[in-house]
């Protein structure tokens, strides 16, 4: 049985810093697309990054590119997100998802279409100002 879970979120000031953590469990193959996702009530969820764990190539969103870094551990199962220079507009709660990808460009693909086939529960970040 495949696992997702998240950890890491909580409340910061603007301008501050949170690390999240997602752990995969379950899947036996290495070559995985992991994508963190966001959403807050009443918005549609938003992709903010994803990397292929036997890749080079990190995706991001717009809104956070230069502040916000994703990297694995592949010996640890597990996907960061390291967030910098926070702003209120990033509070959400922040999903990570995975699935089994082929390559790097088949990852920005999957991250594009929010196409994954196993999700987390969530953890979440508020930025106050």
């Amino acid at each position: 049985q495949v696992q997702v879970v998240e950890s890491g979120g909580g409340s910061v000031q603007a301008g501050g810093s949170l690390r999240l953590s997602c752990v995969v469990s379950g899947v036996a193959y290495a070559n995985k697309c992991m994508a963190w996702f966001r959403q807050t009530p009443g918005k549609e969820r938003e992709g903010v990054a994803a990397v292929y764990t036997l890749g080079f190539t990190s995706h991001y969103a717009d809104s956070v590119k230069g502040r916000f870094t994703i990297s694995q551990d592949n010996a640890k199962n597990t996907v960061y997100l390291q967030m910098n220079s926070l702003k209120p507009e990033d509070s959400a709660m922040y999903y990570c998802a995975a699935r089994i990808g082929g390559t790097d460009g088949h990852c920005a693909t999957l991250f594009q279409r929010a196409d994954f086939a196993w999700w987390g529960q969530g953890t979440q970040v508020t930025v106050s100002s």
